[in-house]
């Protein structure tokens, strides 16, 4: 996964750098995304994803069969860029540019995606105090996404970025086990 990682970077990059640079505004920025996403799915779509392997067809008519299917959602900027994505045989990176531009634009918004994983469901006042309390903690607005997982036990384990707090019963008693080992 990582080197998918390392060769999507430099096209997600260069997919903020012309959002940033569109003449749509602050709107640019989200815009982008939505087409960065739809052409993503359209990429893992099985028949797209086996025309996308096929050597018999050209890259020029696997740009058009995605751009078609984006119709009037894909601006003439965005299809561009798919065609350099075909031109470079990267059309299969979509999913990982997409989702290495929605970290760039959560950064340029200050914007935290945090992830919750608890063992049952959090009410909306502990979401609220939790989104609140993270915001503080890392000073910018946060985008909380809820998972439950019985096998926590209890608390929760909060994945904020590239940090991971374990306040989760599970990670209690483990490192109560690794303490007791020694």
């Amino acid at each position: 996964m990582s080197s998918l990682t390392t060769l999507a970077r430099p096209y997600a990059k260069a997919a903020f750098a012309l959002a940033q640079e569109s003449d749509s505004g602050a709107n640019a920025l989200a815009s982008w995304h939505s087409m960065l996403a739809l052409a993503s799915q359209i990429a893992t779509n099985e028949q797209v994803a086996a025309v996308l392997d096929t050597p018999s067809v050209s890259t020029s008519q696997v740009v058009d069969l995605i751009a078609v299917a984006g119709g009037e959602h894909f601006d003439q900027r965005f299809k561009a860029y798919l065609g350099v994505l075909g031109d470079n045989r990267r059309l299969s990176l979509l999913p990982e540019i997409a989702a290495l531009y929605l970290k760039l634009k959560h950064q340029a918004e200050q914007q935290l995606q945090v992830r919750v994983v608890s063992a049952t469901a959090l009410d909306d006042e502990q979401v609220i105090r939790m989104s609140e309390a993270l915001a503080k903690r890392f000073n910018c607005a946060i985008d909380l996404e809820r998972e439950i997982d019985p096998g926590v036990l209890g608390g929760a384990v909060i994945y904020a970025g590239d940090q991971v707090i374990d306040g989760s019963l599970r990670g209690r008693l483990e490192k109560l086990s690794n303490a007791l080992s020694r």
